[in-house]
């Protein structure tokens, strides 16, 4: 009689273990397959209308970014006009300033993020996010058309930038403009590949100095990259993960080297309530971490071009 109540008991307290596992793991199971839902209701196409589901570019948020975009480029005019203090290191405090070119020396990349505003005002963003980062390095014993030659070889950009720039191809050129088309890949949790297309024009301020502008003048999201039924989102109407990007680079020869400085200012979409685990470090982390791989790609390619002039 003792062994059989022993024996139930147990078996009670394994049904109890089983259902208190249960209870735990379904909010789990619950949320795994609410977040697939929602993942698959943002990269599918919205049945009915034909087109992908939101977000949507609003006519606000281009505003916001166009506002933004008008003061950035004023800063930037005012800063080329004066012609001293071309790098965004040469605005630090004397200490900071040489600290921050010491660890240039040494081969480091060295970031700061930005915010341009308004009458002393963040300028709200609606729908949006903009990110605004700048970036500088040094390349030791590189002359100022070792740079140039690597940022103005387009065709050549899948292969110095590979893998961010998986496709790249110059349209058309005339003089110090020039048309390009750049297929970005790039991955943080999720993958995104953009078709882009840019106007850049190339300006040579003095013998050792030169700057750049370039515009994305058309991003366009691609669904199902190298395959088949391969096809693009209508540009705007899509996830967002890049709507807007704007380029400036700078260049200096100078310290038995030339240092490069690239700024870039982009809208994404914004952080959709539920989905920040997925999109939050795809928005915020690339901006950031495509600037600094791409100034490293630069140094090393511009060090490989001049060990072969």
């Amino acid at each position: 009689m003792n062994g059989l109540r022993i024996t139930s008991l147990v078996q009670s307290e394994r049904f109890a273990r089983q259902v208190k596992a249960i209870n735990y793991t379904a909010p789990r199971i619950i949320a795994f397959l609410l977040a697939a839902l929602a993942l698959q209701q943002m990269s599918a196409p919205v049945a009915q209308a034909g087109e992908p589901a939101l977000p949507k570019l609003k006519t606000e948020t281009q505003g916001a970014f166009e506002r933004y975009l008008k003061l950035t480029e004023a800063r930037n005019e005012g800063e080329l006009r004066r012609g001293t203090h071309l790098l965004w290191v040469d605005g630090l405090p004397e200490e900071q300033r040489a600290e921050a070119y010491a660890a240039l020396k040494r081969g480091e990349v060295r970031m700061q993020k930005l915010e341009i505003l308004d009458s002393g005002k963040s300028i709200p963003c609606p729908g949006g996010m903009i990110h605004h980062w700048t970036g500088v390095v040094f390349i030791p014993g590189a002359k100022l058309e070792d740079v140039l030659g690597v940022l103005e070889d387009y065709d050549r950009h899948s292969v110095y930038y590979a893998p961010d720039v998986e496709q790249s191809k110059l349209e058309s050129r005339d003089g110090d403009h020039f048309r390009v088309f750049l297929r970005f890949r790039r991955h943080k949790v999720i993958t995104v590949v953009l078709n882009t297309e840019h106007e850049v024009q190339y300006f040579h301020d003095a013998p050792r100095k030169a700057h750049s502008r370039s515009s994305a003048v058309r991003i366009a999201e691609v669904v199902n990259a190298g395959k088949s039924d391969e096809r693009e989102k209508t540009p705007g109407n899509d996830d967002g993960f890049m709507w807007r990007m704007e380029t400036w680079w700078r260049m200096e020869e100078r310290d038995g080297g030339v240092y490069v400085q690239s700024e870039v200012a982009s809208l994404t979409r914004d952080i959709p309530t539920g989905l920040g685990w997925m999109i939050k470090p795809f928005v915020t982390d690339i901006p950031k971490e495509s600037l600094t791989f791409t100034l490293q790609a630069t140094r090393k390619a511009a060090e490989e071009l001049r060990t072969r002039r």
